[in-house]
């Protein structure tokens, strides 16, 4: 689809508060565009949007359209929502945010990050390597990273590093110039009929990378390893700790606050290449996966090991990405956005290997009734690492089917096939109640979902 479109126009962005939205209009704001939104509470994104004077409502009405010109939606707008109804009363052009980011980055070049899990925070070390350099890109991110203090950052150069949002099949519209697929997961299942629908799009979307470009993919995931095989565009490196990857991950070492590990770099017709002792202020093994994805494009694209070495090092976090939000009688509290029975999983095994002697208390809220439906059983056995679950009432984020099971019967099913203590709270109020009682000792505690949880935790310190 190709998109025109002139600076007198006014773009009015329907849900402008969500991560992806919020970011693609500061870019299109600094771009000279008209923009406006709306939405239906106020959030943080919407105070960074106000701050950059663009007109946010928080209402969404057909009153609201007025004097747009071209409206702009994400896959999370109903059929029924009121100023979309308007659009298409008006004829207003209505264009999907994946087509008009594939507008705004089409006449860049572009490192373009795919994947189930693990984007936000590979897009964030990308940005944060290249940032060490003079090259200066266009950012448009899933998440907060903490050195630009927002999702989205205009660059004066002619690359862009994003992140592609998978969810409703519209990251193909993007035509990546190198890109980094992390992994492949059975997720936004309500879109894909199966994973060998999935499968295909990832196909479709590696195949439009040019012979200029390059494809980076994590040959330690199992779904990965099998496109790879059915991919007619053989233009690709791989990484990971599996021994045939390009990238190849050796000697990871970790504690606390650091993760080190030697990169050994194995690509045909070059000779072998070896750095030692990168460094990154993350855990887990996920995370040098996701480092290692973003060193290969830096390296590829000419960026040196000393700059490299020093965008990771410094690397300032991503918010909702296990960050410590608080401590209570000597214990730390986090927040992190894992929403997804393999993104629990990851987290968990991350904090075990460095607090192997902490007891690990998951504050788990789950979010989507459609998902918990999907991978009640993975779900059920992603806790393993932790000691104590605490499970909050499900964040429907709008959905109105029914569960179709006991939600009791799934509480006991945690229990016995993660072997872990588990209490049932109601409400923030009962959480602050609960930790207050019983949160002494040598213990960790970690708030997991992609909902209001993040707010709950965060309040704690004020009802405590």
């Amino acid at each position: 689809m190709k998109i025109e479109i002139a600076k007198n126009e006014i773009i009015h962005f329907i849900g402008i508060g969500g991560i992806g939205m919020s970011g693609l209009s500061l870019i299109m704001k600094g771009k000279g565009f008209k923009v406006q939104g709306s939405d239906i509470s106020f959030n943080k994104n919407i105070e960074r949007l106000k701050r950059e004077k663009i007109k946010v409502f928080l209402r969404q009405k057909k009153q609201n359209l007025k004097n747009a010109t071209i409206v702009v939606i994400s896959s999370a707008i109903k059929n029924n929502n009121p100023e979309l109804v308007e659009a298409r009363r008006k004829n207003l052009p209505i264009i999907k945010r994946g087509s008009m980011l594939a507008h705004i980055v089409s006449l860049m070049k572009n490192v373009v990050v795919a994947g189930s899990h693990g984007k936000t925070t590979t897009t964030s070390l990308v940005a944060s390597i290249f940032q060490k350099t003079k090259i200066d890109p266009t950012i448009i991110n899933g998440g907060v990273i903490n050195s630009i203090r927002n999702s989205a950052k205009l660059g004066k150069s002619e690359w862009s590093i994003l992140e592609a949002d998978e969810s409703d099949g519209s990251f193909v519209q993007i035509p990546p110039t190198y890109s980094i697929i992390t992994n492949i997961d059975r997720e936004h299942m309500d879109f894909y009929k199966s994973i060998d629908d999935l499968k295909k799009y990832f196909n479709q979307f590696l195949d439009k990378v040019p012979s200029f470009g390059k494809s980076f993919i994590c040959l330690d995931d199992k779904i990965n390893a099998d496109l790879i095989k059915t991919l007619k565009n053989k233009n690709f490196y791989t990484y990971g700790t599996n021994l045939k990857s390009n990238f190849l991950i050796k000697n990871i070492k970790q504690n606390k606050n650091l993760t080190e590990f030697d990169l050994l770099v194995k690509l045909p017709n070059k000779q072998k290449l070896e750095i030692k002792k990168i460094k990154i202020p993350l855990l887990g093994i996920h995370n040098v996966r996701n480092s290692v994805g973003a060193a290969a494009v830096a390296l590829t694209v000419g960026i040196s090991i000393s700059d490299i070495k020093k965008g990771l090092l410094n690397f300032k976090g991503v918010q909702r990405r296990f960050n410590k939000i608080f401590t209570y009688n000597n214990i730390d509290f986090y927040d992190d956005y894992a929403h997804h029975p393999t993104e629990i999983k990851v987290v968990l095994e991350g904090v075990d290997r460095v607090y192997k002697h902490y007891e690990k208390v998951c504050v788990f809220q789950p979010h989507r009734i459609s998902r918990l439906k999907d991978l009640r059983k993975q779900f059920s056995t992603a806790f393993k690492k932790a000691n104590t679950v605490i499970l909050c009432p499900i964040y429907t984020a709008g959905e109105k089917m029914k569960l179709g099971f006991s939600y009791i019967n799934f509480a006991k099913e945690i229990i016995k096939d993660s072997n872990v203590k588990l209490f049932m709270i109601k409400d923030n109020f009962q959480l602050a109640k609960f930790i207050k009682k019983n949160m002494y000792g040598k213990k960790i505690v970690i708030g997991m979902g992609a909902g209001t949880i993040s707010n709950w935790m965060r309040e704690l310190p004020k009802l405590i």
